[in-house]
């Protein structure tokens, strides 16, 4: 038998965009909406980033997550953040084995694909922290030696809003850590009969099997996906064009905080997959405009006196967006 004909980069390119584009109708099978959602995590899988989702319970965060994984036959794994939860928990630790006398690493659930940490802003700062060198360097540190991480490895966190009891807000350090912080709303109206006729119908939300997801994207797919997005251009005008909306935050009175250089790059990165997930080998001025909120919302920090006038980060970053001029 001859051997396959090995596949131009140039035909590789489009069958891993149907492929990674095709997890969304695999995502909707189980989840009624949240296409928003759906697309941010395939962003930030496609640049090695992380995503915050922030919504109050009951709005199938923790399904969305069980149903991308097994659209994309990855692992995953889910923590909930209690107060009581110890860093070693989420990382792993030593343990002794009696037996042959010897002391022997216990993987933590951070070792896989897809870890969810849930509710991660009801836990204290400490073990918030723990996450930190796993979503910044893909490696976890344990009694002085170093252990990689799974690639890929995306951390999807969820939190409710602040506001809650219970709630620890996360630090700035790690709130920079995210690529995007995605706001899950309510459903629609005709979403939501859409959901009850779904468990009308027998519906199980715990047996991702049962809903009849399938695998239509792996591990080559993601790897192809990369190398594509990696090779979108950014023109130095739509450079420019990102440094002056950062450079336009710090320089608003609205803000204490604005968008750091390491905010500029994330901007960069998540335009290009935004990019490529549209079929465009080039990043436009559209496409910054369309992942700058999501990006940039958790990067800034509003002044007291207007937060209480009820001003939200996503508004001064409309104002912010209409102001800048757009090259042409």
């Amino acid at each position: 038998m001859s051997s396959p004909t090995p596949q131009p980069a140039a035909q590789a390119a489009p069958d891993a965009r149907h492929a990674i584009t095709a997890v969304r109708d695999e995502v909707a099978k189980a989840v009624v909406g949240n296409d928003g959602a759906v697309t941010a995590l395939l962003v930030a899988l496609l640049v090695r980033g992380h995503v915050l989702l922030e919504g109050v319970p009951g709005t199938a965060k923790t399904l969305l997550v069980k149903a991308l994984a097994g659209a994309l036959d990855l692992d995953e794994k889910r923590v909930q953040f209690t107060p009581d939860l110890m860093p070693s928990d989420v990382t792993g630790q030593l343990i002794y084995r009696q037996r042959q006398g010897d002391f022997a690493f216990r993987e933590g659930p951070v070792f896989t694909n897809l870890l969810l940490a849930d509710e991660i802003n009801r836990t204290p700062p400490k073990t918030q922290a723990a996450l930190l060198e796993a979503m910044e360097e893909r490696q976890v540190s344990v009694e002085g030696a170093t252990r990689r991480l799974p690639d890929p490895f995306l951390v999807i966190a969820t939190q409710n809003p602040v506001e809650y009891e219970g709630t620890y807000p996360l630090p700035e350090a790690q709130l920079d850590r995210f690529l995007l912080k995605v706001i899950v709303g309510y459903p629609t109206a005709e979403q939501e009969q859409k959901v009850l006729a779904r468990h009308d119908a027998g519906m199980n939300p715990h047996d991702i099997a049962s809903l009849g997801i399938t695998a239509v994207a792996g591990h080559e797919h993601l790897d192809a996906a990369r190398a594509a997005v990696d090779g979108v251009r950014v023109d130095e005008r739509v450079q420019a064009y990102i440094v002056a909306l950062a450079r336009a935050t710090r320089d608003s009175p609205s803000l204490t905080l604005g968008v750091s250089p390491r905010g500029s790059t994330m901007v960069l990165h998540a335009a290009k997959a935004w990019a490529w997930l549209a079929a465009k080998s080039f990043v436009t001025p559209d496409d910054v405009k369309a992942v700058a909120v999501p990006t940039l919302r958790h990067r800034v920090q509003l002044r007291p006196e207007v937060e209480l006038e009820g001003v939200s980060a996503d508004g001064v970053l409309a104002g912010v967006l209409s102001s800048v001029p757009v090259p042409r």
